[in-house]
């Protein structure tokens, strides 16, 4: 009989969780709202009556489960199953949030940030599934990333190793939310697209960005697609950045698959092939040919996946 799981993906507004069999089928799933204003142990007990109800629609119960698993945003420590901070998660440092869900529903809990569960999931279930060096961006309202080499997930001393998002591109630029500046998640977030979009309203007050009731990432893209000045100088700046943080992540890690994910991945060719037009004027050219870069194919369901994969990971 084929192992389950159950995967969480826990957000600061809406969260996913499924029923996952170990070949990445999801057998149910539903998602709920968070409401984090309620407190976290309202959170938590809101997302066991879920688990309850969706176990009961598959004709399960929690003995058929091997575990769960969550993919959190923030800085988590995996080993107690803590919450240590996470912005999204007001008045969440310190949660033991591990405990709490296996006292709720009595099933075994494991926990790793949503960037490394990304990249667990794509070791896991992904294209390229059970590569033993593998490292994953997630582009959206920040920029996180997980780091597998020889088959492991990286995650440094402390556990906080693969923050790729913080790596520094361009000394002296904008301002990150962590304080830096010049971080990728500065230049290639999609907080940072709109915000470098806004900044040419006067400089190009034509733009098809501006022609939109709302900025955002994939208006700019949409606009540098069709061929839009100002739209093209953002997409070029931020992929720059990316084409100069991967090339770096290529030099320290070798990898032999860079995949991206989240929001604007949905971008899709006129991301990746304006990373890939750059990678040449950085990468050593020892490493031509080492690796490649593509988008994750999981997609919508990629977060309850990558959760899921944190359980088969920490048994395995």
């Amino acid at each position: 009989m084929a192992e389950h799981v159950i995967g969480i993906d826990l957000g600061g507004t809406e969260t996913k969780i499924g029923i996952v069999q170990e070949d990445g089928k999801i057998i149910e799933k539903r998602m709920i709202p968070t409401k984090v204003f309620e407190g976290r142990i309202a959170v938590v007990t809101r997302i066991g009556d879920a688990i309850e109800e969706l176990l009961h629609e598959s004709g399960m119960n929690s003995s058929d489960v091997i575990g769960i698993g969550v993919g959190s945003p923030g800085s988590i420590d995996h080993e107690t199953g803590t919450v240590l901070f996470s912005p999204n998660l007001p008045d969440w440092s310190g949660f033991g949030l591990a405990a709490m869900l296996e006292k709720i529903t009595g099933i075994k809990t494991f926990i790793e940030n949503d960037a490394n569960s990304f990249i667990l999931g794509e070791w896991a279930f992904g294209e390229f599934k059970g590569s033993q060096h593998m490292l994953g961006l997630t582009l959206g309202t920040g920029v996180g990333g997980g780091v597998i080499t020889h088959g492991m997930l990286m995650t440094g001393s402390m556990g906080y190793g693969g923050e790729l998002g913080h790596t520094i591109v361009e000394p002296g630029g904008p301002l990150c939310g962590c304080g830096s500046h010049g971080c990728l998640e500065s230049l290639a977030s999609a907080t940072a697209i709109v915000n470098m979009a806004r900044e040419f309203s006067k400089r190009f007050p034509e733009s098809l960005i501006f022609a939109s009731p709302e900025i955002t990432a994939k208006v700019v893209f949409d606009s540098a697609r069709a061929g839009d000045l100002a739209a093209t100088i953002v997409v070029e700046r931020a992929t720059r950045a990316l084409a100069m943080a991967i090339s770096n992540y290529i030099h320290v890690f070798n990898p032999e698959h860079i995949i991206i994910g989240g929001g604007i991945s949905k971008a899709g060719d006129l991301l990746i092939d304006s990373i890939q037009k750059k990678m040449p004027e950085y990468v050593m050219p020892s490493f031509n040919g080492t690796f490649s870069i593509t988008l994750s194919k999981l997609v919508e369901n990629a977060g309850i996946k990558g959760a899921a994969s944190i359980v088969f990971y920490r048994i395995s």
